[in-house]
């Protein structure tokens, strides 16, 4: 019989109502955090983001998404890494924080409740960033928002039938537009100099990585966020790398780069980043 204080896992929009201190979901995680990897002075993020201390990254273990093209595969689909108490992270995150522009939460969806308490003891000094695929609710951005100053969500899809087709999702697009809605409601963008440079404190940054063969994709992607988040700030990626699992087996061409890059500025968008057509590079694919 289930215990009283028990709650079956509703996360995520996957809701796969298991009790995670005997099971595990989607995510292939129990409900204590475990970290794959910590990487300190992490400069692959966003510049406003990074600054030249860079970020104190932290890899999550497991996902609730099986992108099947994904970079990170070794620890997505879970069961790896490092476990640590809710008085571990906090630890972890006060020894280190102070040495980074932020720390950054990578892939932290299935971890939120213990995220949550953890925060609620950390004396934070720095921002705190939701690197989020946006496969979310809007009752778990909410939640997260008590603690996080700045989301940075990758909108993958504007259509259900390719998150089904590349990341076992039938309903992404349907979820993770209003997921990204909530987050700007959430969080205005707020701004700070430092040593010359313009820093985000506070705010939303709307990534796309340009896939392969699926240009249409990223073009209504960008229509998407045309039409729903005109003012925010986007960051267009070009680092799509094949890993060996997926049937997109080769980089994207200039070509479809170029398209992609025409149509932001066709649409008028202008406040964000672009990365280099030379970053589809595994140097860019931390190792684990």
């Amino acid at each position: 019989m289930q215990k009283a204080t028990e709650k079956l896992c509703e996360i995520c929009p996957r809701k796969c109502r298991v009790i995670r201190s005997q099971s595990r979901g989607f995510c292939n995680e129990n409900e204590q955090i475990a970290i794959a990897k910590v990487m300190e002075h992490f400069t692959w993020e966003e510049p406003c983001l990074s600054t030249e201390k860079g970020v104190l990254a932290i890899f999550f273990s497991g996902c609730n998404l099986k992108c099947d093209y994904c970079q990170n595969h070794e620890i997505s689909r879970g069961g790896v890494g490092k476990i640590y108490s809710v008085d571990e992270f906090v630890k972890l995150v006060e020894e280190k924080q102070d040495k980074h522009s932020a720390i950054d939460l990578i892939t932290p969806t299935h971890f939120s409740q213990p995220l949550q308490l953890a925060f609620e003891k950390i004396d934070k000094r720095v921002p705190v960033i939701w690197n989020t695929n946006s496969y979310e609710t809007t009752k778990n951005i909410q939640n997260v928002s008590k603690f996080v100053d700045i989301f940075l969500p990758d909108f993958k899809y504007a259509s259900n039938k390719l998150g089904q087709k590349f990341s076992a999702c039938p309903d992404y697009f349907s979820q993770a537009l209003p997921a990204i809605c909530e987050m700007c409601r959430q969080k205005k963008d707020l701004f700070a100099e430092e040593n010359g440079q313009k820093i985000l404190k506070q705010g939303v940054i709307i990534r796309h990585l340009v896939l392969p063969g699926h240009v249409q994709n990223s073009l209504d992607v960008l229509d998407q966020i045309a039409e729903n988040f005109p003012s925010r700030m986007v960051s267009i990626m070009s680092q799509f790398t094949p890993n060996g699992k997926s049937l997109l087996d080769r980089k994207i061409s200039p070509a479809e780069y170029k398209l992609v890059l025409h149509h932001l500025d066709k649409l008028g968008i202008q406040n964000g980043y672009v990365q280099s057509f030379e970053s589809a590079d595994a140097c860019f694919v931390p190792e684990f």
